[in-house]
């Protein structure tokens, strides 16, 4: 069983940064995936980063692309993801997500999930 806690979020104005964090017990966190994904009341869940278990393979949603930045140190079983400027349609709650598989965009492959930290970036 793995647990994610994810923190860091809070309300921002646009054009500022937040850096989340999402923590995972157990000991096989080097071996998986972690993601991250976001999602508004009314919406589906959509993908933002996923960083394989070597952080070898990054890929990112076009819509974060050159503005956020997922990391992962392999010693503090803990993936970051650093957002840079801002904007209001990036506020929603953010997930972290765990996978013994490949690092991938879709939701499904993902066996663990955190608990999401809000984001609200105002105008």
């Amino acid at each position: 069983q793995v647990q994610l806690v994810e923190s860091g979020g809070g309300l921002v104005q646009a054009g500022g940064s937040l850096r989340l964090s999402c923590a995972a017990s157990g000991r096989t966190f080097s071996s998986r995936a972690m993601a991250w994904f976001r999602q508004t009341p009314g919406k589906e869940r959509e993908f933002v980063a996923a960083i394989s278990g070597s952080g070898g393979r990054i890929y990112y949603a076009d819509s974060v692309k050159g503005r956020f930045t997922i990391s992962r140190d392999n010693a503090k079983n803990t993936v970051y993801l650093q957002m840079n400027s801002l904007k209001p349609e990036d506020t929603a709650a953010y997930y972290c997500a765990a996978n013994l598989g490949p690092a991938a965009i879709v939701g499904d492959v993902y066996d663990y999930w955190g608990q999401g930290t809000q984001v609200t970036v105002s105008s």
